[in-house]
């Protein structure tokens, strides 16, 4: 990333991460003229802890809006990964074939498929999913523990390298005549007529479209605005293994197994403000899940294992909306990068090309929670 010699943009995406970079090949692609602003490399990342899931399967059970969304999103991934897999670099590692929710109890299994059982519901034949007993799972995953029962299976359901994917979306960027600015965070946004300043270290810049999608750093961007974005960080803990011969065919909720043949194991939720430290008691308990899921593991050695902060709102669902004091400005928050990247990448970044939010995205307005 390198300093542009342009200050006049039609879109401005403040932030680097998989929302930005998202929306800013998404404008790229319709031929808009593009600035990415990244934050400095200690900044704050949800993108370093994701796990890498494509997930539809309980997504939006309560909330139909989300689940239509989600859906759309997993729908639309294929033509995302066919269209960035044109561009150089390695493979997406896009698997596309089902998924996994593992029971290691009956109450599991029941509370599973009645969360399923509304989804699909309300998703007018739209969803479909399958309980599978212990004898379906175990031909899947023939290493499965004596605790194992069951397994809720989904069809829409995948995964994908998460780096691999940041770095094809910003090589798209680019290759689409974006610019992206490392050490850039935004320190200051005013209207000037019917253009949007922008401040940063390294210069001002002008814009039609601002996107704010700098995850926890949106609840302090967004005002400048005239938006809230009521995001707090909530951490997950990730372990990865030793690279092995094929262990999971399907992910897991907690595990999956990359191309290069790594495993890993997530799936914690802590509410602890900003610390991002490693607690043995949390991965212990990952642990404990993953052997209580394939009992091999207790003979696979630990290669590393870190902490990240997810972007969180009130209810945990995305929170999109565009600002009625600065005509042009839009702020996104959401934890789901990988499984929207393809939602956002084309149908949110045209609504913001043309300067409405669709109308699908009403229910994700901070206004909710005024309620």
């Amino acid at each position: 990333m390198t300093q542009s010699a342009k200050s006049n943009f039609d879109a401005i995406i403040a932030g680097g991460g998989l929302i930005g970079l998202s929306i800013g090949y998404g404008l790229s692609r319709l031929g808009l003229s593009v600035l990415l602003l990244d934050a400095e490399d200690t900044a704050i990342r949800a993108a370093r802890g994701n796990f890498g899931l494509v997930w539809v399967q309980g997504k939006g059970a309560y909330f139909p809006s989300y689940a239509d969304w989600t859906m759309r999103s997993s729908e639309l991934w294929p033509n995302l990964a066919d269209e960035l897999q044109d561009i150089d670099g390695p493979k997406l590692g896009l698997h596309q074939n089902g998924g996994l929710s593992i029971c290691l109890s009956e109450a599991e299994m029941q509370q599973r498929f009645d969360k399923l059982e509304y989804l699909r519901v309300h998703q007018n034949g739209r969803f479909h999913f399958e309980m599978l007993d212990r004898a379906a799972v175990k031909e899947i995953m023939p290493g499965i523990g004596p605790r194992v029962v069951g397994a809720a299976y989904c069809a829409h359901d995948g995964h994908v390298n998460p780096l691999y994917l940041m770095r094809a979306l910003q090589t798209g960027l680019i290759r689409n005549g974006g610019v992206c600015l490392s050490n850039s965070p935004v320190s200051d946004i005013r209207k000037n007529g019917s253009t949007i300043n922008v401040s940063t270290p390294k210069g001002n810049f002008e814009c039609q479209r601002l996107v704010l999608a700098a995850g926890l750093a949106n609840a302090g961007l967004a005002p400048m605005v005239g938006l809230e974005q009521s995001v707090t960080p909530q951490k997950g803990q990730i372990v990865i293994t030793e690279k092995l011969d094929q262990q999971l065919s399907l992910p897991t909720l907690l595990l999956r197994q990359t191309d290069e043949g790594g495993l890993m194991i997530g799936d914690s939720h802590e509410d602890c403000g900003f610390d991002t430290s490693v607690s043995p008691t949390v991965v212990s308990g990952i642990a404990d899940r993953a052997l209580a899921t394939l009992p091999a593991l207790a003979d696979v050695g630990v290669v590393r294992s870190w902490a990240a902060l997810r972007v969180m709102s009130k209810d945990g669902y995305p929170i999109y909306d565009q600002s009625e004091t600065m005509s042009g400005a839009f702020a996104i928050s959401c934890h789901s990068g990988v499984t929207l990247s393809a939602a956002h990448a084309f149908d949110l970044a045209g609504y913001i090309a043309e300067g409405e939010l669709g109308q699908e995205l009403d229910g994700f307005s901070q206004r909710r929670f005024d309620v």
